[in-house]
């Protein structure tokens, strides 16, 4: 009898290849257990009383982000670098076209109330710095920042970038704060901004 040709594409296959008796080789086994055991003695004997004199003498407060409160001094630079870097930069130049300036910024150097009144609420229109006019908008801050982190932050804009007016004080910011506390609306530019200076 003459054999007939395999057609099942099934028949055709060679069985699928298993591991029987090759299991994942002990020296692999041996291996990873070791470092486990090894991590694992490493966290329960090391030293977790390290000296305090070598941390950065940050408090529970500040690493929790909460805000200054009274009574408690907020680090200007600290709050200008979560805040107004990505936008100012950090030397105070701004983006030319996009970021006003607060070098030598006319609004920042001007009478309390002003710098205070635009963290406060806010810009939204036209605005112009040193001659040069910028149409951006810029959020309040009234919600996010302390009357003692507005006041420290525009206290450490106001003393660098070349800049030499004087320090502003959490009371000047209380009081505005309670002045302006119906204001929904940011400032529009300089239209408002004149009007306030005067």
């Amino acid at each position: 009898m003459i054999e007939q040709p395999k057609h099942d594409a099934r028949e055709r296959e060679n069985p699928d290849p298993h591991e029987k008796n090759r299991p994942i080789p002990r020296l692999v086994l041996i291996v990873v257990l070791g470092v486990l055991a090894w991590a694992v003695g490493y966290i329960v004997l090391t030293q977790r009383d390290d000296a305090p004199e070598l941390g950065d003498h940050r408090t529970l407060a500040t690493l929790q982000g909460k805000p200054a409160g009274a009574g408690v001094v907020a680090d200007g630079a600290q709050v200008y670098s979560a805040n107004c870097v990505a936008c100012h930069q950090a030397t105070g130049a701004g983006l030319p076209g996009v970021f006003p300036p607060l070098a030598g910024s006319e609004w920042a150097l001007a009478a309390d109330k002003v710098p205070v009144n635009i963290l406060l609420h806010g810009i939204a229109g036209k605005l112009t710095v040193k001659d040069v006019a910028y149409n951006g908008q810029m959020p309040a801050f009234k919600d996010k920042l302390s009357d003692a982190e507005i006041a420290a932050v525009l206290s450490y804009v106001r003393s660098n970038f070349g800049n030499g007016s004087g320090k502003i004080s959490a009371d000047i910011v209380k009081a505005e704060r309670e002045a302006g506390k119906d204001r929904k609306d940011p400032w529009n530019g300089d239209e408002d901004l004149n009007k306030l200076k005067q």
